[in-house]
């Protein structure tokens, strides 16, 4: 158990009456059961079952065996007393091919999720699409076929049709940026097509997909309530010169308001890239406009993901930038990322910088003046403790509490700056298959044994859940 009481946390922080503290997980990493019960492949199983792809080889087929296991973790949500759980849909496991066939044992495990979370007293709030798309639609072009954007709409209908009786808080998509860049500007992530800026028509459709899965969502009745998730995280020039200057304007505007001003504002930030997703994409003027209605409908709630700050430079002759972030960009990208000297840093060798997270909420809140009540979907930081080998078996994970800690402080002065958050969400509830990096890197309130699938409580757990306590006392 740790020592650190959050008691004093709760009293220096503004958190508003009916402030939500939650957990996060996505579909992908946590359930396994890859070929059970009729579940169809997806991306990332073709991904992995590329030699290479995987740090170590691994492979999401079993992950947490969380489909078999649902019921203990729901008791463990409950236990550390989280107001929301974010948890996303596997949508080859409800829709094998993608569209048509709808598998019910997929559906039913969704279903008795949903019932299990609601008797323990905890908010489910999930996402459609956290990245996993049906291996079937991507031979069939995947997001740069114009068609699966409806294809997600209609998969949201089947899904509403389900859970629509008793969820009512709906994300719609997760991190396109990331989801663009990783998986289809590079070859980082699935499905690892590496087409750099040609992918562009992979971020429209991403965006057109969100607002049908929107206005699908709208139709289903006023009781529900609509957002989506997108990763923000502020964007510095390393130095005041013109030529890097202009490089990390224009990563901003491809990593962060590509994504949300369409959404926020319904126009692209920039005419040149309105035309170059119309040229792309071969769409008319008279149909992009329509797209852009459809996809600034307005939402209930928008979720920020973060984790760190970047900081971009125009391109050096001959520097090696090899290992900044966790992807690589090819050499004919125009940024470069420089690495943040001078802080902390996880496990996963990302920068803790808490102060970040203020900073990108404040600058939504500014830019966005009818920006709707935010949520921080997920906030979270790798460190490899495991069991200690004495009697008790803790994980002491110190470092997380205080990461967790700051990035909470974070959210209260974003507050005061006149933002308005009203939930906060740890990635992640469990230790879970992270992408690209495999079992390696552990991001959970709970470690898993991922040889026996024994769950253990780190002491960030405790934490987590005193506070919660602590936060239901106060109000």
């Amino acid at each position: 158990m740790p020592t650190d009481s959050p008691s004093h946390l709760i009293n220096d922080l503004t958190l508003p009456p009916g402030f939500r503290l939650g957990t996060a997980t996505a579909a992908a990493q946590i359930e396994g059961a890859a070929t059970a019960d009729g579940r169809g492949p997806s991306i990332w199983d073709d991904f992995a079952a590329q030699p290479g792809r995987i740090r170590d080889g691994h492979t999401p087929s079993v992950a947490c065996d969380h489909y078999h296991r649902a019921a203990e973790d729901v008791r463990d949500l409950a236990e550390l007393g989280v107001h929301d759980y974010r948890f996303s849909l596997s949508w080859s496991r409800i829709l094998p091919d993608g569209r048509g066939r709808v598998n019910q044992a997929g559906l039913d495990f969704y279903s008795q999720l949903v019932d299990d979370l609601l008797a323990a007293g905890i908010r489910p709030t999930p996402t459609l699409y956290h990245w996993d798309l049906p291996s079937a639609l991507q031979a069939d072009g995947g997001w740069l076929n114009r068609a699966t954007a409806d294809a997600l709409a209609d998969y949201t209908s089947v899904v509403l049709d389900a859970l629509g009786d008793r969820v009512t808080d709906w994300f719609t998509l997760n991190e396109m940026n990331v989801h663009t860049l990783y998986g289809h500007a590079l070859t980082d992530h699935a499905p690892a097509l590496g087409m750099g800026l040609d992918c562009l028509p992979v971020a429209h459709n991403l965006l057109r997909a969100h607002g049908l899965a929107t206005r699908t969502i709208r139709g289903a009745g006023d009781q529900h309530r609509v957002g989506v998730v997108q990763q923000h995280f502020p964007v510095h020039a390393a130095t005041e010169s013109a030529e890097d200057v202009e490089a990390a304007d224009l990563f901003r505007i491809l990593t962060n308001w590509m994504f949300s001003d369409p959404i926020l504002r319904g126009r692209y930030p920039e005419d040149w890239v309105a035309e170059l997703i119309a040229a792309s994409a071969d769409i008319s003027e008279d149909l992009l406009a329509e797209d852009l209605a459809l996809i600034s409908a307005p939402l209930d709630h928008y979720g920020v993901n973060y984790y760190e700050p970047t900081v971009i430079e125009s391109p050096r002759p001959d520097k090696y930038y090899a290992g900044v972030l966790e992807v690589d960009f090819p050499e004919e990208m125009p940024f470069r990322p420089v690495r943040i000297e001078g802080v902390e840093r996880t496990d996963f060798d990302w920068p803790i910088v808490p102060s970040g997270l203020t900073e990108i909420l404040t600058i939504l809140h500014e830019r966005y003046p009818g920006l709707p009540p935010v949520i921080v979907t997920e906030n979270g930081c790798s460190y490899h403790e495991k069991p200690d080998d004495d009697d008790d078996g803790a994980v002491r994970d110190s470092r997380r509490i205080a990461y967790l800690r700051d990035h909470l402080g974070a959210v209260s002065e974003a507050i005061d700056a006149g933002v308005d958050v009203r939930g906060y969400y740890v990635w992640s509830a469990m230790d879970n298959f992270e992408w690209a990096a495999g079992y390696g890197e552990r991001f959970g309130l709970v470690h898993v044994d991922f040889d026996t699938l024994k769950r253990t409580r780190k002491d960030s757990w405790y934490w987590y859940r005193d506070l919660i306590a602590q936060l239901r006392r106060s109000r």
